[in-house]
């Protein structure tokens, strides 16, 4: 991860089944991507070490999603069918985390960049290291 200061933070889906949380740095980056399904479901990428990610609750209650090469892994709440967190395919050792459900949303001092993932493969270097864990 980066040098700047990190806290917990917890956050969820809209139903409360299922709970997380992760380091979330100080004033922290979040990509919005332009691919299919971000797009359609608005969501707004943090992409953290696995280390930095803990599921608190609702491992149960979750569906997963894969397409394309399924690398992905989508994890949706199947009560309430929001994707808090999943698996990115740029990022397979870590996880990406919607800002928009954090409780504590949003977070203060948080950038938003584009990420174009309609044309993932000429763009994916950008994101490929985020997770700040080596391959």
């Amino acid at each position: 991860m980066s040098a700047q200061p990190v806290a917990w933070q917890r956050g969820g889906c809209h139903c409360g089944a299922v709970r997380f949380e992760a380091e979330v740095p100080a004033a922290p980056v979040a990509y919005y991507c332009n691919c299919s399904i971000c797009s359609k479901s608005g969501y707004l990428h943090l992409i953290v070490p696995a280390s930095a990610f803990r599921l608190l609750s609702g491992e149960a209650l979750l569906t997963t999603y894969s397409f394309g090469t399924g690398v992905a892994r989508h994890r949706f709440c199947r009560v309430c069918g929001v994707k808090s967190f999943y698996v990115p395919r740029s990022n397979p050792d870590g996880f990406s985390v919607n800002l928009r459900c954090l409780d504590a949303f949003p977070p203060e001092g948080m950038a938003v960049r584009s990420f174009d993932g309609r044309n993932w493969e000429a763009n994916v270097g950008l994101l490929a290291t985020l997770s700040g864990e080596p391959r």
